[in-house]
């Protein structure tokens, strides 16, 4: 999906999960964390879903939990 203009949510939340994901690789590769890091990658990545879930919702009802 191409926005016509530059989404700010969407612009902080890649950079989070870019940050996530860095910080995910040095866990494993040098501190050998695999739990911890597992966990973080998978909360840290959820925040792009769920920016992405709202984007794409089709009504009022989709936003509502």
């Amino acid at each position: 999906m191409s926005l016509a203009k530059t989404n700010l949510i969407v612009d902080k939340s890649y950079e989070y999960t870019q940050k996530i994901v860095f910080i995910y690789k040095q866990l494993i590769s040098e501190k050998k964390e695999y739990v911890l890091s597992k966990q973080l990658m998978q909360s840290g990545t959820s925040v792009g879903a769920i920016v992405r879930g709202a984007i794409v919702s089709h009504s009022k009802k989709e936003y509502i939990v």
